[in-house]
């Protein structure tokens, strides 16, 4: 298995210059790379994703129908429901890493009590009768209860995969794509038919269903053995947080993510206001960008390992930021809009697969940092920017700014979101000019 704290690691390496120990450590335990065991745990994993962060990238269709809603619609906090439920995910990563690491005998555990949790979370959001108990349920706990559910997957993966591991991980990454093209429509259909409640309640019984098997194959490869009692929890080395490389990366990754989140959120409600579209095709708007960011993953996955990694976030930042400014800031009309979901899905849907090109540099600086909490850390700082670019959204359609004063999608009411949103693609490609500078 290879060691992600070792610079040496992101380096290709033949099979026979692998030692063997590291290829095949357990002559008793499955192989790595192929077999039935490493599939199904991969299987298990895609499923796990397509539906606990499929179901969160598909909040813009609820908060478009929250909002018609005379119970919720008078609330300024609606948006504030999504960006918890996918910032959490993010933010929490480096504490359910370091307590995993710590314990990693209750991985599994933790997996089957993460589901309960966003089954229960779920249950009790079609509950609400306010905009704050959908903030704490569908919101935070339904967050917390993923991230603990998802995390082993992350973790477990290189006990299974060591050649393939690259695609290991695009395969797992693109059951949110899945999760994003399908669940949108039916979540539409059930909403349109049967109302919130209904829905909720539907989704946690089938996530109940198709997760609670898949615990028992996210399992590791090789028996852990019972950790040694240390009086305490070990914290990783963090000192890789000082180090102005990492300090750098981490500023422009929070500032992309404060833009990021922002048309999958409001896009089903732009696409009613310029066009009193139907809710299929209001979903449609984040079916396309979800399918389109998997096709930028995979893209810019291929090119990571070729390309300095300041040059393939400046890809992904220049062509999220033209979309943004001349196709959403010019769309008027549906199909504009919808070459914008796309353009923007397969530029800014490839931020977060330029990280293992920044998790490589932080290594190369600091030799002793351990990549997953690396991963960790920049994760969190996309779920800082995104929690925040909640409430912050909010601030900015207060009023509907600039409607009427100016053309085109600008005087939608939504002017002052659209142009956050380029700003922030703008600066989230940085790096490369610090790079060019010679700061990083």
């Amino acid at each position: 298995m290879v060691n992600l704290s070792d610079p040496e690691a992101f380096e290709e390496k033949p099979p026979s210059a692998q030692p063997v120990s590291t290829l095949q450590d357990n002559p008793l335990a499955p192989p790595l790379d192929h077999g039935k065991d490493a599939w199904l745990f991969l299987a298990a994993c895609f499923v796990m994703e397509a539906l606990v962060w499929g179901f969160a990238f598909t909040y813009g269709v609820f908060q478009d129908y929250y909002s018609t809603l005379p119970i919720f619609q008078n609330s300024n906090s609606i948006a504030i429901i999504g960006t918890c439920a996918m910032g959490i995910m993010y933010l929490d990563l480096p504490i359910i890493f370091t307590l995993y690491r710590q314990y990693p005998t209750l991985q599994r555990t933790g997996c089957a009590l993460g589901v309960l949790l966003m089954c229960l979370s779920l249950g009790l959001s079609s509950l609400s009768t306010t905009v704050p108990h959908l903030i704490l349920t569908q919101g935070i706990f339904y967050a917390i209860g993923g991230s603990i559910a998802y995390s082993p997957c992350i973790l477990l993966m290189e006990d299974w995969f060591d050649q393939r591991k690259g695609l290991a991980f695009g395969v797992m990454w693109a059951g949110t794509g899945l999760g994003g093209a399908i669940l949108p429509l039916v979540m539409q259909r059930l909403l349109d038919l049967y109302g919130f409640r209904i829905t909720l309640r539907a989704f946690a019984i089938t996530l109940f269903v198709l997760t609670a098997p898949l615990v028992y194959f996210v399992k590791p490869r090789t028996p852990i053995p019972n950790p040694t009692p240390r009086g305490g929890v070990s914290l990783p080395n963090l000192r890789f947080l000082f180090s102005p490389t990492f300090l750098l990366f981490q500023a422009f990754n929070t500032i992309e993510a404060l833009g990021y989140f922002l048309p999958s959120l409001y896009l089903p409600t732009y696409a009613r206001a310029i066009g009193g579209a139907s809710g299929t095709l209001e979903a449609l708007t984040v079916i396309l960008l979800n399918v389109a960011s998997v096709a930028g993953c995979v893209c810019m996955g291929a090119i990571i390992d070729h390309l300095d990694v300041t040059t393939c976030i400046l890809i992904s930042a220049t062509g999220s930021t033209i979309g943004v400014f001349l196709l959403w800031g010019f769309s008027v009309s549906l199909p504009p809009l919808f070459i914008f979901a796309v353009v923007y899905g397969l530029f800014a849907g490839s931020y977060t697969s330029t990280w293992p090109g920044v998790m490589r540099d932080v290594v190369k600086n600091e030799s002793s940092a351990d990549s997953s909490i690396v991963f960790a850390c920049l994760a969190a700082g996309r779920g800082i920017g995104n929690t925040v670019s909640g409430p912050l959204s909010e601030a900015l359609l207060t009023g509907m700014p600039w409607t009427g004063k100016v053309g085109y999608g600008y005087g939608s009411g939504y002017g002052t979101l659209i142009i956050f949103t380029g700003v922030t693609g703008v600066l989230g490609g940085g790096s490369y000019l610090v790079r060019r500078m010679g700061w990083l």
